[in-house]
């Protein structure tokens, strides 16, 4: 009868602690990362609902979301405006940004592309 289990003593979990020690961070933490775009705003589209975030700084409350009808969206616009920004990145899945896309451009605040 053969078991694939080690013989002799039995290991104790690692702590975070040696967990830590071990692993290898990638990259910059987010506090040592340039902001590049200080104006910009980020914009999540979704069928449904538009998530979109701008600076802390601009406004008491820096991520709104907003329906998706023309209404919403242009308030949306009318909002990005008035927070200062100058540049959005937006995430889609599916073809939700088109409208998004145009109306923000109609108050002058151009998607970044990347």
């Amino acid at each position: 009868m053969s078991h694939n289990k080690k013989q002799g003593k039995t290991r104790l979990p690692r702590t975070q602690a040696q967990l830590g020690r071990r692993k290898k961070q990638k990259g910059m933490c987010l506090a040592d990362r340039p902001c590049l775009e200080p104006n910009a705003a980020g914009i999540d589209i979704g069928a449904r609902e538009i998530f979109v975030a701008v600076p802390p700084d601009r406004d008491e409350c820096p991520v709104r979301v907003f329906d998706t009808f023309t209404e919403d969206l242009q308030a949306m616009a009318r909002w990005l405006k008035a927070c200062g920004i100058t540049t959005v990145a937006m995430e889609s899945t599916g073809v939700y940004f088109a409208l998004s896309s145009a109306l923000i451009g109609r108050v002058q605040v151009p998607p970044a592309l990347g």
